[in-house]
């Protein structure tokens, strides 16, 4: 049984950094649904690491391509930083891709990583908790665009008067998965109001399961989300560890990614072609 109560039945995902070339992103994303990935994700960066100088693209654009070559996988971002976004034409991204995917779209969010590179490099706050009030006012607005909701929002960050069309293909809109990185809870508290949570390890590193059960216990609040039957427990892979361990830890969903430095994407793109361990 899993740290819900409940016995989960896991699937797997790929998850890629959004960086190039890019018809190999697309011909990654091909080969998983080949192979019997469940999922397509994307990192949403900018820089990631200025450094490192990576060629970088934008997700958004990349998976509209992706939907239209393939068929059953599901598609989304691990993570967008809401903060960074205008949510209304974030909206308006997610709802293009859900109907040019039929449907297949899986929202993550976050607030983005790192700070100073992601968003102080472009003349916007680092600061975590302004970044924090911007992405809780810009799920409030995304939340009513995807259901194709009158908006009417006044907050801090946003100020919205607007009634957007279409809405979503999904009802009542494509599912939102709320990255939470230890040791902090207020994005523990954040996910119990959406689809799922993606617990991540100390600088966004993956955690083995003990770790992720334990920081997902200190948010008395997230109990309720847990045991709920459309609430998603999303969890990656660390060095080493069974993916059965994940499972009975209570991970309805099971992360493959990596790091984009040396051979990282290589041994992804070996990993993919290999099938999910089920």
């Amino acid at each position: 049984m899993g740290a819900s109560g409940r016995l989960p039945s896991v699937r797997f995902a790929v998850s890629s950094p959004n960086i190039g070339p890019v018809d190999e992103l697309i011909r990654l994303a091909t080969e998983a649904e080949r192979m019997g990935w469940d999922a397509f994700f994307l990192w949403d960066h900018l820089h990631l690491v200025r450094a490192l100088h990576l060629d970088v693209h934008d997700p958004w654009v990349v998976l509209g391509a992706v939907a239209q070559a393939t068929e059953r996988i599901r598609l989304g971002t691990l993570v967008t930083p809401v903060a960074r976004r205008r949510p209304w034409k974030l909206a308006k991204e997610i709802i293009t891709l859900d109907h040019l995917s039929g449907g297949r779209v899986i929202i993550g969010v976050g607030l983005g990583y790192p700070g100073d590179e992601e968003f102080g490099a472009f003349g916007d706050v680092p600061d975590d908790r302004v970044r924090a009030e911007r992405l809780d006012e810009g799920l409030v607005v995304l939340d009513a665009a995807l259901r194709g909701e009158p908006i009417d929002f006044h907050g801090k960050h946003f100020t919205v008067d607007a009634d957007l069309a279409p809405r979503a293909v999904q009802h009542p809109r494509p599912p939102i998965w709320v990255a939470a990185m230890q040791p902090s809870r207020r994005p523990l508290r954040r996910a119990a109001r959406f689809e799922g949570v993606v617990p991540l390890g100390e600088h966004g590193q993956a955690a083995a399961p003990k770790l992720i059960v334990d920081y997902l216990a200190s948010e008395p609040s997230l109990g309720a989300a847990l045991d709920r039957d459309d609430f998603d427990l999303v969890m990656s892979w660390a060095p080493d560890t069974d993916w059965r361990d994940y499972e009975r830890a209570g991970a309805t969903w099971l992360v493959d990614s990596t790091w984009p430095a040396d051979d990282g994407m290589a041994d992804l793109a070996r990993r993919v072609g290999q099938g999910p361990p089920r």
